[in-house]
């Protein structure tokens, strides 16, 4: 519990800090508003812009009530002191404000408090780092009172106006290789990245979830960053990395999933329970992460390529799976419970491996009565038809335009 003159100290700094003026890079999220009905829940990766995004956010509001709970000014904050900083919320600004919270999931109970405040008809809006604390207390405490954006790193969009630049095979070269955490790209420094994953380990798994062996996780995160897009089972992982438990290699891949570092594919199935137990694929979050923490990830180009598009697929927050019979594809979109277009990705097409991947997109197409299916390349525009389907192969940089 902290005191009231502390509390009253930080308020201030962090309310005078958070209105500072700043080049804002509008993020491509549609309409993100505010309700005195509903929570707005920002939700993503460390480091990804959530601060950023409710900066943007107060600036539309005529009074703030703002906490960052990450600050370590407030170490030793307990849910009781959400009361206090309240009152000193208006002590010292006098009138209603609109309340914004940012890493609330570091205070145990706090949804208990935010559904206070929408109860009694506040505008609350707040960000955090952790999918599943949020859903889980959301799921309990919030129920139908919350709206949630979940936010990535820059989209190809994002990053042309960040950067300045335009769309094409240089400017998307550039993003391929780098990604989109915001920092990165103004800094340029690995470090930068390093340092943003030993954050996500460190605290939003190992001491969160009370891990004491470093090394199982810490060895288990660079193997999943560094091989994307590769099958995996639990058991396979137990023996690769030589990890006593497979629930212990299950647990950590959760933890890591909360987080938004990695992301699991499952193989399409009708039936739920062989879904689950066959092998599923890892992706990262980031090319530019990955190729930070990794000496082999920036070798295999059309991993990049792959890792990339299904990042692109996520942020529209599609439900996927890759699919694996008589050909392979790599991802499907499933909407309203049914199948709804198929890709393909190929850095390069060439004579010894067009027959291939058409084969495993035709494939798909016919299981699930497509009539057109996409291929995407680094570079390659062109069409072609097989008996009754329609490939399109479209460069990765026009596709993102539109992702």
């Amino acid at each position: 519990m902290l005191t009231k003159s502390k509390l009253m100290e930080v308020i201030q700094i962090q309310n005078k800090e958070i209105i500072i003026s700043g080049n804002f890079i509008k993020r491509d999220l549609g309409g993100v508003f505010l309700s005195k009905s509903f929570v707005r829940i920002i939700s993503g990766i460390r480091r990804c812009g959530k601060s950023t995004l409710l900066r943007e956010m107060i600036k539309k509001e005529k009074n703030i009530y703002y906490l960052n709970l990450s600050d370590p000014r407030l170490q030793g904050f307990e849910f009781e002191d959400f009361m206090l900083a309240d009152k000193i919320f208006k002590e010292l600004f006098k009138k209603d404000g609109t309340y914004f919270f940012d890493e609330i999931q570091e205070i145990p109970g706090w949804e208990k408090y935010v559904r206070f405040l929408v109860d009694n008809k506040n505008k609350v809006a707040l960000t955090g780092s952790n999918a599943s604390m949020l859903s889980k207390e959301l799921g309990t405490k919030l129920t139908g009172r919350h709206l949630t954006t979940e936010l990535f790193p820059f989209s190809y969009n994002e990053f042309l106006k960040f950067k300045k630049l335009k769309p094409g095979i240089k400017s998307y070269e550039k993003y391929f290789q780098k990604g989109g955490f915001p920092e990165y790209l103004e800094e340029n420094s690995n470090e930068i990245l390093h340092e943003l994953l030993k954050d996500i380990t460190i605290r939003d798994v190992a001491i969160r979830h009370k891990i004491k062996n470093l090394n199982n996780l810490n060895k288990l995160t660079s193997f999943l960053i560094t091989n994307v897009g590769k099958e995996f089972s639990y058991n396979s992982l137990k023996k690769i990395m030589q990890i006593p438990s497979v629930q212990t290699v299950i647990d950590i891949i959760s933890y890591l999933e909360d987080s938004y570092l990695i992301f699991t594919l499952p193989k399409f199935d009708y039936s739920f329970k062989k879904q689950q137990i066959a092998a599923k694929k890892i992706y990262s979050i980031d090319n530019g992460l990955s190729n930070a923490n990794s000496i082999s990830f920036s070798k295999d180009f059309g991993k990049m390529l792959e890792n990339q598009i299904f990042i692109g697929l996520k942020r529209k927050g599609y439900e996927l799976f890759y699919f694996q019979e008589k050909g392979e594809c790599d991802f499907l979109v499933k909407e309203k419970n049914k199948i709804t277009q198929a890709f393909q990705v190929c850095y390069e097409l060439n004579d010894e491996n067009m027959v291939r991947e058409v084969a495993g997109l035709t494939a798909a197409m016919r299981k699930f009565n497509l009539k057109e299916g996409l291929i995407i390349t680094y570079d390659k525009d062109d069409e072609i038809l097989v008996e009754d389907l329609k490939i399109k192969m479209i460069p990765a940089w026009k596709w993102f335009l539109d992702y």
